[in-house]
């Protein structure tokens, strides 16, 4: 694992409990992998499932967590990025409260200050829920 939970809480600028990754799993120039170990605590579970709004904020969040990480590693100030779309979502099934998501992002295409991302959400190697975003970054 690239950053444990203490090291991702420094590379996004979310802040608990807001936090929606916990892990980077994988780094490399088109793909970011990280986890989500869910409890009944997370702000978005709900009855014993962890909702709709918290897997897209979870495929968000790997971005700016990918961004973080990016820019750490370039030594460089980190970069602000702001959702400009959510698109094509489509959410198969809700996790429980108590799995452990493994989001992968994928960069379709990176446009000067605009990324174009793909989120691929798993549970136990099952797609859970898929998605593009627009980010701008600051």
């Amino acid at each position: 694992m690239l950053a444990d939970s203490k090291k991702v809480a420094n590379l996004i600028p979310q802040k608990q409990p807001m936090i929606m990754v916990d892990g980077l799993i994988s780094n490399d120039e088109t793909v970011t992998v990280s986890k989500l170990s869910l409890s009944s605590n997370n702000i978005f579970c709900s009855g014993g499932y962890f909702q709709e709004v918290g897997l897209i904020e979870n495929i968000a969040q790997t971005a700016a967590l990918r961004s973080g990480y990016e820019n750490m590693k370039n030594q460089e100030h980190p970069t602000v990025g702001f959702l400009g779309s959510v698109k094509n979502v489509v959410i198969f099934k809700l996790p429980k409260d108590n799995d452990i998501l493994q989001t992968k992002l994928t960069i379709l295409n990176r446009l000067t200050n605009v990324l174009i991302v793909k989120g691929e959400v798993f549970v136990d190697n099952t797609l859970v829920a898929e998605g593009e975003m627009n980010i701008f970054l600051q």
